[in-house]
């Protein structure tokens, strides 16, 4: 099928351009090791926006089990990190883009922090996320829950692992919602999905297959054309894990795979 260039402002948007430039934005961010910065300063240099790290009192700059440790202590006793304060009031920007990194399904516990001390009533509110397989749509689902005074509009996520796709990818995303100005490629919408076959399979194995937090078996499949290659979006079913008899397959899931033409299929998120 025939793809259609569009420009940025004469699209069906979330606002467009010519408002975004009368709008006051803050890129406002936690970020633990430098993936979700990275993110940060693309989308505030892209616009142009004031930018503001979220700091904890007490840093998480432990390993990965020390993170967890804590996380999991710290969630237990129902405690969220003590914050040092804001230079940058809320109450002087229209638009807030979010950033984070995903740590067991939602917001890491910094930005928790945020949103029990800030209300963001009346703001423009724009997640963003870096997370090691998914957790864009769950976390979503949980600041909006949060914040219901807010208009969380569409949010844009990326696996850690792939940090060096996040510039062309940002660059879309504010395009295709209108916050700047020019040309991109409309894509297709998926197809009706099809039992997946021996061959689509394989490329589904390909991609998870040294993540080890996956364990699945390619279900249904659908696929469309992208600009060098080819998206897929899986159903897949957990399966039971060796050595682990007694814990049930968790479920169904949906995981999107890229695969660019002369490079491995890899994955670029999943939906639980």
């Amino acid at each position: 099928m025939k793809k259609i260039v569009l420009m940025a402002a004469t699209a069906a948007l979330a606002f467009s351009c010519s408002q975004q430039k009368d709008l006051k934005v803050l890129v406002l961010y936690y970020s633990q090791n430098g993936s979700t910065k990275a993110v940060a300063e693309e989308i505030c240099n892209r616009l142009g926006a004031d930018i503001e790290a979220i700091v904890p009192v007490t840093p998480f700059d432990g390993n990965f089990q020390e993170t967890i440790d804590r996380c999991l202590k710290e969630r237990e006793a129902g405690v969220l990190p003590d914050l040092q304060p804001l230079t940058s009031d809320i109450k002087d920007y229209d638009v807030i883009f979010l950033g984070y990194p995903v740590w067991f399904g939602t917001y890491a516990p910094p930005v928790g922090a945020l949103l029990e001390a800030v209300d963001f009533s009346g703001k423009k509110v724009v997640p963003f996320c870096t997370f090691g397989s998914g957790g864009l749509y769950s976390s979503v689902k949980d600041l909006v829950e949060k914040q219901p005074g807010a208009e969380v509009l569409p949010g844009y996520g990326v696996r850690a692992a792939r940090i060096d796709a996040a510039p062309a990818e940002v660059d879309r995303f504010l395009k295709e919602n209108g916050f700047i100005e020019g040309e991109y490629v409309k894509l297709d919408e998926f197809p009706a999905p099809h039992p997946a076959s021996e061959e689509e399979a394989a490329i589904f194995d390909a991609a998870v297959g040294d993540y080890p937090m996956i364990h699945a078996a390619a279900e249904e499949v659908a696929s469309r054309n992208v600009q060098g290659g080819i998206e897929y979006l899986f159903t897949a079913r957990d399966l039971p894990r060796e050595g682990a008899p007694g814990v049930p397959p968790a479920g169904t899931m949906k995981v999107y795979v890229l695969a660019e033409e002369g490079q491995a299929p890899v994955f670029t998120q999943v939906v639980r």
